[in-house]
């Protein structure tokens, strides 16, 4: 039943949001902005009009701001304030530092996203101009408008899953590297050994097979058939097990890479000094991968300690390391208020662009965590040929006859999708319930609700 006074539910969420800021930054409470930095910080102390009551520029590093939170503090006191509330912008690693130097001495911090301090910078005089000592300013006005945030504070746990997602990132990234420069030189030299198989990097058989030519070629991959068809596949299969195979290949791709072997197509006086590259980064490649799985294992250990494996793969076609992976970017999902919180916070929800009786065309709004998004859309890829579900939803967003989406669209909002669903799973601790998550039909009562 209505209440009688036409807020919507994003008012009520609104509302709340601002009144847990308001517990926060109370009116009775300084505003302490500090622009973190490596050696010197500003600092300012402001009132909630953004008049300037204090000011410093600290030479010292962020675990080294307890006197400066300490003086802020009396200066807050002496213009007749209860107390005082740090706003700082998310730096690095500084912000985490100087939450717990406040944490520690009981003054609440709130963060302040740098694309509104950098908005607030041209709004201020209509310049660029960007100072330490402004940007200060600006955080504090930012902080006594409320248009800041409460810092995601997770556990032990959350904290590991957190950084072990970092690594694994920055792994994935090395190794398509890898792979990337690993075409680039053998497109160039030898382009034979590459349509020995569709897709070379995912064979562990032509793994093992340019493992060894690149070991024992020197520069020359002709050299290799003197050993003759049975002591090169006997060699392959020695190899094999370094590149996560078994002792049984498969004899065609290891028959083309032989095939290939005297193959001269490519640029003779760069094939020498290529191909000894080439194997440099093969076994690049080969130690990031050990890595890798070395990161992912720890990642489902982490997931096994929160109790959420066999929830979050409850969903068909989603990897434990795949809800790892979105896990590791979202913190743990209780401090969203709702699933649409997370959608927004991963850029995924749609931005509405509408003015009288003006409706143009909706977008997604791209803000939020990009990572996150990334591996929301990953994820949706892999789970799309093992959930039927999924799949039905995809055949009806591009195949409707009102307002079809097109297929990347239509997977970008599978994937808040299954944001909103993970949301409701790990909060609730609950299993994926295909017919939950299966769109209503036309007559159903939650399509008529």
């Amino acid at each position: 039943m209505s209440d009688g006074t036409g807020l919507t539910r994003g008012d009520k969420n609104r509302n709340a949001r601002l009144a847990r800021l308001r517990a926060l930054v109370p009116r009775d409470h300084a505003l302490v902005g500090i622009d973190l930095a490596d050696e010197v910080q500003a600092v300012v102390v402001t009132d909630h009009d953004s008049r300037v009551l204090a000011r410093r520029r600290v030479k010292a590093r962020a675990w080294q701001l307890g006197s400066v939170l300490q003086w802020a503090a009396r200066q807050a006191y002496g213009a007749g304030f209860a107390g005082i509330t740090v706003a700082c912008e998310p730096t690095g690693h500084r912000w985490r530092v100087l939450d717990q130097l406040a944490t520690d001495r009981g003054i609440p911090l709130v963060c302040v996203q740098p694309l509104l301090v950098g908005r607030a910078r041209e709004g201020e005089d209509y310049t660029r101009d960007k100072t330490d000592d402004k940007d200060a300013v600006l955080i504090a006005r930012l902080a006594a408008e409320l248009r800041c945030y409460e810092p995601e504070r997770s556990d032990e746990t959350w904290a590991r899953l957190r950084h072990l997602g970092a690594r694994r990132a920055r792994l994935v990234a090395e190794a398509t590297a890898c792979i990337q420069q690993l075409g680039d030189l053998l497109e160039c030299v030898w382009p034979a050994v590459l349509a020995a198989a569709a897709q070379p990097m995912r064979s562990a058989t032509w793994r093992a097979c340019l493992g060894v030519v690149l070991q024992r070629c020197n520069g020359d991959p002709a050299r290799l058939r003197r050993l003759g068809r049975d002591r090169f596949i006997a060699a392959v299969r020695r190899e094999l097990p370094r590149w996560g195979g078994t002792v049984r290949i498969y004899s065609p791709i290891a028959d083309r890479v032989f095939t290939a072997l005297t193959d001269h197509t490519g640029v003779a006086v760069q094939r020498p000094g290529a191909l000894e590259r080439a194997h440099l980064v093969l076994e690049d490649y080969r130690a990031v991968r050990l890595r890798l799985a070395d990161t992912e294992h720890r990642m489902i250990d982490v997931l096994d300690t929160l109790d959420l494996t066999g929830l979050v793969t409850s969903i068909p076609g989603l990897s434990p390391i795949g809800a790892a992976t979105i896990l590791a970017e979202t913190g743990d999902l209780r401090r969203f208020h709702s699933p649409r919180a997370l959608v927004k916070h991963a850029g995924l929800a749609p931005r509405e662009r509408s003015s009288g009786s003006y409706s143009g065309q909706t977008r997604l709004s791209g803000r939020g965590r990009p990572r996150l998004r990334l591996a929301a859309w990953r994820a949706i890829w892999g789970a799309l040929r093992a959930n039927p579900v999924y799949a039905a939803r995809l055949r009806h967003l591009t195949t409707r006859p009102d307002n079809p989406l097109t297929p990347g669209q239509a997977r970008a909002a599978l994937a808040a999708a299954l944001l909103r669903q993970l949301h409701v799973i790990v909060t609730r601790r609950v299993r994926w319930d295909a017919a939950l998550a299966a769109p209503p039909a036309a007559d159903s009562p939650r399509a008529a609700a």
